[in-house]
């Protein structure tokens, strides 16, 4: 029975769309409770800082041993998997109300919450696919990846007007991780019906991706660039966000001045995750909108380097939010295009790529923490050395492969 054009299903489940950022954003927001009151928790929790950090810090490594597993576990059961995310989000988050001075049962909620994070943060793409026709799956992949920025920014807001009653910010955060699961299991409570738009060539070719997905996804020379770039990007970002206030301090920047570049980054990144990726799929100049972010992030750190001050680090915050932080949204969406239904394995290996870039980068600026300008320098030369071949040499396999269906063919 052929649908209308402007018939709901035709349009979208824009729900499912809203209710997945919610739950993004949750895994966020829960994931940096800590970061912005890293001294008064430490105090209220009678702990080291080291100790409070490391309830961050335990994302990325659980992150990291969960990655593939989960998208392997959302491309066969999508929906279960998707809302067993959401629901131990919620899980994680009332744990740590059991006694609200105990650092045990803080520490318990973040792990609950750290393994539900990737079965949240890798069905991006794959919601896409299943809710929303062809066309519009761009501006709902960046309505998902906006909703992660979200969840940082809620972080820093709550941290800053109640972080001092630290069982009042667990209560409400609480709440919020209850609430979001609630309504994802609400819209996931329907199959998404536009799992057969795939553009994927040939029906042999998307049975292959189902049956042995990562191999599918990794033999693709494209997708391989794709995770690269997202590493390079995402390294120095977290690069940015741990050495920035230490790096900007001897110039005279205060600690509140660099924790509102942080948060001006994030939001800009927000707006820019929202605003960037539809107009390049529109346009198809993805590679084009990559290679602007990595020069302008080059070009930013080395001003930081040569000029570093309030008003330096305010642009440069503003700019580099917008580009770097929407490339994420444009590799996602190139990355449903070309793989489909393992859409969830591949956005894990993007995932797992940016925490590994993470942690590498972030190492090496470290070692130049007490020399400010090479620190900003070493950031300017490490994203373009290794972002601008790299791109360039995506866009140059996506040229010689001709249009998406030719290439996702090969599959």
């Amino acid at each position: 029975m052929t649908e209308a054009p402007g018939s709901p299903t035709r349009r979208g489940n824009w729900f499912a769309v809203g209710a997945y950022a919610l739950s993004a954003a949750t895994t966020q927001l829960l994931w940096l409770t800590f970061a912005p009151i890293t001294t008064e928790a430490a105090a209220h929790y009678q702990v080291s800082e080291g100790a409070i950090g490391f309830l961050s810090i335990i994302f990325p490594l659980v992150y990291v041993v969960l990655a593939i597993p989960s998208g392997l576990l959302l491309d066969r059961w999508f929906r279960p998997a998707l809302m067993l995310g959401g629901a131990l989000a919620a899980v994680g988050g009332l744990v740590r109300l059991v006694d609200t001075d105990s650092y045990s049962w803080a520490l318990a909620g973040q792990i609950i919450v750290a393994i539900a994070q990737p079965l949240v943060m890798n069905a991006v793409t794959k919601l896409s696919v299943s809710y929303l026709p062809r066309p519009r799956r761009p501006i709902g992949i960046a309505i998902g990846s906006a909703g992660l920025f979200a969840g940082m920014v809620t972080a820093f807001l709550l941290g800053a007007t109640i972080g001092t009653n630290i069982p009042s910010l667990l209560a409400v955060q609480a709440g919020i991780g209850v609430l979001a699961a609630a309504v994802l299991a609400v819209a996931l409570s329907r199959p998404g019906r536009f799992f057969d738009q795939l553009d994927l060539g040939e029906s042999e070719t998307v049975d292959a991706a189902i049956k042995h997905p990562l191999r599918t996804v990794w033999s693709d020379p494209v997708v391989r660039l794709l995770v690269a770039v997202v590493a390079v990007g995402n390294g120095i970002f977290v690069a940015l966000t741990t050495w920035l206030q230490p790096l900007l301090e001897p110039a005279g920047v205060s600690v509140s001045s660099a924790g509102v570049m942080l948060l001006l980054m994030v939001v800009a990144g927000m707006a820019g995750a929202i605003v960037v990726p539809a107009l390049a799929a529109k346009r198809g100049n993805q590679t084009s909108w990559m290679i602007a972010a990595i020069i302008v992030t080059a070009a930013g750190c080395l001003a930081l380097a040569l000029a570093p001050a309030d008003t330096s680090g305010f642009i440069v915050s503003l700019f580099i939010g917008f580009l770097l932080l929407a490339t994420l949204p444009i590799v996602l969406d190139m990355i449903e295009k070309r793989t489909g239904p393992a859409a969830s394995t591949a956005t894990a290996l993007v995932w797992m790529a940016g925490n590994a870039g993470g942690v590498a980068l972030s190492a090496v600026v470290g070692t130049a923490v007490g020399a400010p300008a090479l620190g900003f320098t070493m950031m300017a030369v490490l994203v373009a050395a290794f972002g601008l071949p790299i791109t360039i040499a995506l866009r140059t396999r996506i040229a010689r492969e001709g249009p998406l269906k030719t290439a996702t063919a090969t599959l």
